[in-house]
């Protein structure tokens, strides 16, 4: 093989390449195709384990569910007696507002890069790509869920585009919560009129839609002023380095 059909070869794997890397149209198939792949992978580790846990480990495992099953069925019959007085309280006053949350259990598959930890493939049942959703983990904010290629994409807290509506402190200020892909976050957009100091707790505000009111987002480590409003430094509390499943929050009101 001459020199020249060597060189041509080489030229068109490396446009290949470059398509691949650069268009989305090219990208998409597969993306798919190894997200598919990725997820029977999980699914039959989690198969095999669960099945293991069983054999060797039935009569703990058994007794450890009885006593969840006896936590859940008080917390259930507190939250439904909550829910009775709240919902006579709604009646005596004619209030005609309406609060129907759904949250839905979703899968890890990967990394979207395996130099970013912060950029995450999720598997999704019955995704809906045109809103962004908040994404949860023990209670705790651990960043949002957007459309990508058609695909849900979990930005985590410290993704430079995850960015959500938050309070801060005892008064509440509002701000915006963003990552700046190093070890804090930053709200920003801070009235300056509020008082922020240090060790001030943040979290979520509900009113983007995204997150319900009052889940732990992190705490002020310092603040700073510009044009008009403060800027908090913030130490988030997830910080999970294995991001197996999270809550994903579909309606939040």
């Amino acid at each position: 093989m001459n020199k020249e059909l060597l060189g041509f070869f080489a030229v068109i794997i490396a446009l290949f390449i470059g398509a691949l890397y650069y268009s989305n149209a090219i990208q998409s198939p597969f993306i798919g195709a190894l997200n598919s792949i990725k997820s029977s992978y999980h699914s039959s580790i989690e198969f095999v384990s669960r099945t293991i846990d069983k054999h060797f480990a039935q009569a703990k495992e058994i007794e450890q569910l009885k006593e969840a099953l006896h936590n859940y069925e008080n917390n259930h019959l507190v939250m439904q007696q909550m829910a009775f007085e709240i919902d006579d309280l709604y009646k005596k006053n004619h209030s005609s507002l309406e609060f129907d949350p759904e949250v839905q259990l979703v899968r890890t598959i990967s990394y979207s890069k395996f130099n970013n930890f912060n950029k995450i493939w999720l598997d999704v049942e019955d995704y809906n790509g045109s809103k962004i959703y908040g994404l949860v983990y023990k209670e705790l904010a651990a960043g949002i869920v957007v459309n990508q290629n058609g695909k849900p994409q979990g930005l985590l807290n410290k993704d430079i585009k995850s960015s959500y509506s938050v309070f801060v402190g005892d008064g509440l200020a509002p701000g915006i919560a963003h990552g700046n892909n190093g070890e804090n976050i930053l709200v920003k957009f801070i009235p300056a009129w509020f008082q922020i100091k240090e060790d001030d707790q943040v979290i979520t505000s509900g009113l983007d839609n995204i997150f319900f009111k009052g889940l732990k987002v992190g705490r002020v480590l310092s603040v700073t002023k510009s044009q008009g409003y403060q800027t908090a430094t913030v130490s988030p509390y997830y910080k999970a380095n294995n991001p197996n499943y999270f809550h994903m929050i579909k309606r939040a009101k």
